[in-house]
């Protein structure tokens, strides 16, 4: 846990109006420090947690059990990262965020959004419940469903299998035939299979736009070599004219998902016509800083810290 305190006399008298603000993130990476110096500087007291460590405790007065603080709670919380565990383990986790949220404590993203997005079916669920265009997806648990489907629909073009819970372009496979289908223990006993749809352009391209309470503060297009873009993957992150249409499904598809700030992929079409096909509701965004004259980062903290002043404070001065 990384904690900071007042480093002078002066933000000590202070400090007791300073919110407290949990920052949730697994690892201290280069994303969690970045967010610690963003809220500092906006002018909370940080304290970095990992919601492995933190718990129940029917007991206490909140009713949870948070590492070094007990039950005492903080003033809002801004989720990074949750890490990967068991399905125990990460109901566990989601719950505490839930709780925190009935305690009164404003979270950034809640866990309803996280769940919304953590599970792609629910994100394609949602995203098509409200009219946005998105690819044809189709999400079942039976081998045998997943090959009839295959059958009936790759005559008509390839189709994508991603894990339901997955990011960074981590084990997607293009599905042509019945022999790309994988075995159901490959696929933790779930196949999501989306219609793979040809860009506008000749190479392989598609853009991810990050929406903040409503707009978009930033924005890139990601070329690779093959079909998946993914900068972790060795897509190559640049700047592209921004388009309205885009942003309005940008904005649009946070708003599907309950997200107040979003990673959102979006592939332009042989039509040119925009189409969502993943919300992410915890974006990294270092290839996007590298292309992005704005601070993502001190975008998010003063978003963050606008909202709670006109809220009053939930937790206490530990």
């Amino acid at each position: 846990m990384n904690y900071s305190t007042p480093a002078s006399p002066d933000l000590a008298k202070t400090a007791s109006k300073s919110p407290f603000v949990f920052l949730i993130s697994d690892q201290r990476d280069w994303h969690a420090r970045r967010m610690e110096e963003a809220l500092a500087s906006a002018g909370a007291r940080v304290a970095r947690i990992d919601l492995a460590a933190c718990g129940f405790d029917t007991r206490s007065p909140s009713g949870l059990a948070l590492p070094q603080f007990g039950s005492r709670l903080p003033d809002a919380a801004l989720v990074r990262t949750l890490a990967a565990g068991s399905f125990e383990a990460v109901t566990k986790r989601l719950g505490v965020l839930h709780a925190l949220v009935c305690l009164g404590v404003p979270v950034w993203n809640d866990a309803r959004a996280i769940e919304r997005c953590v599970d792609k079916s629910m994100t394609s669920f949602l995203l098509a419940r409200a009219g946005l265009p998105t690819p044809p997806t189709w999400t079942m648990e039976s081998p045998e469903a997943a090959r009839a489907l295959v059958e009936s629909e790759t005559p008509a073009g390839p189709l994508v299998l991603k894990p339901l819970f997955g990011s960074q372009g981590k084990g997607l496979r293009l599905v042509r035939d019945l022999e790309d289908l994988p075995a159901p223990r490959e696929v933790a006993g779930v196949y999501y299979l989306q219609r793979y749809l040809p860009a506008a352009a000749e190479d392989f391209r598609d853009y991810r736009l990050f929406v903040l309470r409503g707009r978009i503060i930033a924005a890139m297009m990601r070329r690779a070599q093959t079909w998946i873009t993914n900068v972790k993957r060795g897509g190559t992150p640049s700047r592209f004219e921004r388009d309205a249409r885009m942003e309005r499904l940008a904005i649009a598809a946070a708003q599907a998902v309950g997200a107040t700030f979003a990673g959102v992929d979006i592939l332009l079409g042989t039509d040119g016509a925009p189409t969502v096909l993943e919300v992410n509701s915890m974006p990294a965004w270092s290839g996007l800083q590298k292309v992005s004259r704005i601070d993502i980062a001190g975008a998010i903290a003063a978003e963050f810290m606008a909202e709670l002043a006109n809220r009053p404070a939930v937790g206490g001065n530990p």
